[in-house]
C-alpha cells in the first residue's frame, strides 16, 4: 500500500517514512501544500497524511482540492493546534481523522491501519461517470445499452471510475482486485482490461480505458 505523507519539517518527515515504511507501507514525501496536491491529483494512494500547517497551501487547502475532484482517499490530518476549531475545519472539509502533535509513533500506526482497512472495504454501490453507471450491487453496466460484468470485471472497472484521469499501473490493479496472488499471472489484469474496453463500447458510453499491454491505463471521457 501506498501513502503519501505531506509534512514540512524535514527532520520529522524522514523519521516518518522510516517508520511508517517498516511496517510494509510505501511512502512519498511531500514538504509543501502545492506538492502534496500536484501529487495526489496525480498518483494513486491508499492514505494521505497530510499537516495542516505547510508552506505554499496548508493542509485543509489541500485537502479541500482533492475531496473538489471526487477524491475519497482516507485523509488523516496532522495538526500542532488544539483548538476545537481546527479539528472541525479539518473533518468540515473533508478529513477521515486527525493527529494532535506530539503523538505516538504507535498511535500514529494505528490509525494508519484502521484507515487503509476501512478504504479497502469501502465500495460505493452505483458509480457514474460520463454516460453511463456502475451497479455494483447486481454487477451491471448501463449507458445507451447496458450489458452484465462478470465479479472481478465489476471490481476492476469500479477502481478505474475511483482514480478516473489517474495513471493505473498494472502492478496497481494487480494488487488491489488479485490481491497481488501469486497463483495468477499478472497479465491476468490486461485480460480484463481488454474485456472492458469492449463492454464500454458496447453500451455506447462515452468513456474509454487508454493503455495498451503492461499499462499504465486510465479511464477518461473521450
Amino acid at each position: 500500500m501506498k501513502i503519501l505523507l505531506a509534512e514540512d519539517e524535514a527532520e520529522l518527515s524522514r523519521a516518518l517514512k522510516t517508520i511508517i515504511e517498516h511496517e510494509g507501507f510505501l511512502v512519498d514525501l511531500s514538504s509543501d501544500g502545492e506538492e502534496a496536491e500536484s501529487k495526489a491529483k496525480e498518483n494513486i494512494y491508499d492514505c494521505i497524511i497530510l499537516d495542516i500547517m505547510m508552506p505554499k497551501k496548508n493542509g485543509i487547502d489541500v485537502l479541500r482540492g482533492i475531496r473538489s475532484r471526487g477524491d475519497r482517499t482516507p485523509v488523516l490530518m496532522l495538526t500542532a493546534k488544539a483548538e476545537i476549531e481546527d479539528r472541525v475545519e479539518g473533518l468540515d472539509s473533508g478529513a477521515d481523522d486527525y493527529l494532535t502533535k506530539p503523538f505516538a509513533m504507535k498511535e500514529l500506526l494505528a490509525r494508519i491501519r484502521s484507515m487503509t482497512r476501512r478504504s479497502a472495504s469501502y465500495n460505493q454501490k452505483k458509480l457514474s461517470f460520463g454516460n453511463a453507471c456502475l451497479d455494483m450491487e447486481i454487477f451491471e453496466l448501463k449507458s445507451i445499452n447496458s450489458i452484465r460484468l462478470a465479479n472481478k470485471e465489476a471490481e476492476l472497472l469500479s477502481y478505474l471510475v475511483q482514480n478516473r484521469s489517474k495513471d493505473c499501473t498494472e502492478d496497481e490493479l494487480f494488487e488491489h482486485i488479485w490481491n497481488g496472488n501469486e497463483e495468477i499471472d499478472q497479465g491476468i489484469v490486461w485480460v480484463y482490461v481488454s474485456y472492458l474496453k469492449k463492454k464500454l463500447q458496447a453500451v455506447k458510453a462515452d468513456s474509454e480505458i487508454t493503455g495498451d499491454r503492461k499499462g499504465p491505463y486510465k479511464l477518461i471521457l473521450r
